[in-house]
């Protein structure tokens, strides 16, 4: 398994995941079919490969070029075939339709009918299969309602796990609470996607790990592993490289939305590594002390409040300024001369 992580619009990831036997393709929240964001320094995509942690084939382009999906296909020989869609947010499925009139007869799934160009709902728990890519689809509400996580991972292979997590968990963060309670977040997140197993790769939807990780050491100041990973995000925000993949075994020393409860390890034979863990009725101190609360899902409500007013004071926008934002991400249009 070959994972592309493409820049996309301001911050965003879409991903392309490539069975490396058949050569079958498929493209994770596709924001837009034809235009990547090029990042500074004028690399545009890079390839993961899961066995060693390392980024392959960068390739180095003027800033100007209009990189493409498109492109990426077919360099790298593959057919895609299918969109695997988070959430119905513009910025992971707005580029859905175009991509489907390119390529008729693309499947696109997901688990909400909001999204763009929807071929078939996803159930919780249902699976697909990609040549030998098996495909776990995991209901993750949170950010959204309908949100969909995905799963991955190859038989026989040494190469870890790895899981599509949109909005919902992010490096040492997750996504604003939308449409959901925070019972039911607090399930997506520590009970779906915290239980998996801790080698797994998470590939997300954003780049937020410098803000994110700001904010956990603010929640937890004495956490050295909030420490190390801040100031590694920082050296990569300095060289403009992402900072993706993370592992989820990672994401439990740091992040501060999966730290509201305490990890015991069982046996199960539903996941492909046979290791799984379960929350434990000990509760991580010194984020329950930050926010006053004891019951999990009170605690990660309260987490989501406060993210939010750090945000707020980190970087207040004008009005004029989320005028322009909004413009320049399609959520408004220019007027048409009279």
């Amino acid at each position: 398994m070959k994972v592309k992580v493409i820049p996309v619009l301001e911050d965003n990831y879409m991903y392309l995941v490539i069975e490396e036997h058949t050569r079958e393709a498929v493209a994770v929240d596709v924001a837009v079919p034809k235009r990547a964001r090029p990042l500074p320094g004028a690399l545009c995509t890079r390839a993961w490969r899961p066995n060693t942690g390392s980024h392959l084939d960068h390739l180095h382009l003027p800033n100007s070029h209009p990189f493409q999906l498109l492109e990426i296909v077919g360099r790298e020989g593959v057919s895609l075939t299918t969109v695997l869609t988070t959430h119905h947010h513009w910025d992971h499925a707005r580029g859905n339709t175009e991509l489907a009139r390119l390529l008729p007869g693309l499947v696109v799934l997901g688990a909400d009918e909001r999204i763009c160009a929807l071929t078939r709902r996803l159930v919780h728990g249902e699976e697909l299969r990609f040549g030998a890519i098996h495909v776990r689809c995991l209901l993750t509400p949170g950010h959204t309602s309908g949100h969909m996580s995905y799963f991955l991972w190859e038989d026989e292979c040494l190469d870890p796990p790895a899981v599509f997590s949109g909005d919902a968990l992010s490096v040492a963060g997750c996504g604003s609470r939308l449409e959901t309670t925070a019972q039911q977040m607090y399930h997506s997140l520590v009970e779906t996607l915290g239980t998996l197993p801790p080698e797994t790769k998470v590939f997300c939807g954003h780049e937020h790990t410098l803000g994110n990780l700001e904010f956990a050491q603010k929640v937890e100041p004495c956490n050295n592993h909030v420490k190390a990973k801040l100031s590694w995000a920082k050296k990569r925000d300095e060289d403009d490289v992402p900072t993706v993949p993370s592992t989820l075994g990672e994401e439990l020393l740091y992040n501060p939305f999966l730290r509201v409860a305490g990890f015991i390890s069982t046996a199960t034979s539903s996941l492909p590594s046979g290791s799984h863990r379960t929350p434990s009725p000990c509760r991580e101190e010194p984020v329950r002390k930050f926010t006053g609360k004891v019951a999990p899902a009170e605690v990660l409500e309260v987490l989501c409040r406060e993210r939010a007013s750090f945000e707020r004071a980190a970087e207040p926008l004008q009005p004029q300024a989320q005028a322009l934002l909004a413009l320049q991400w399609g959520l408004l249009s220019m007027p048409r001369p009279k």
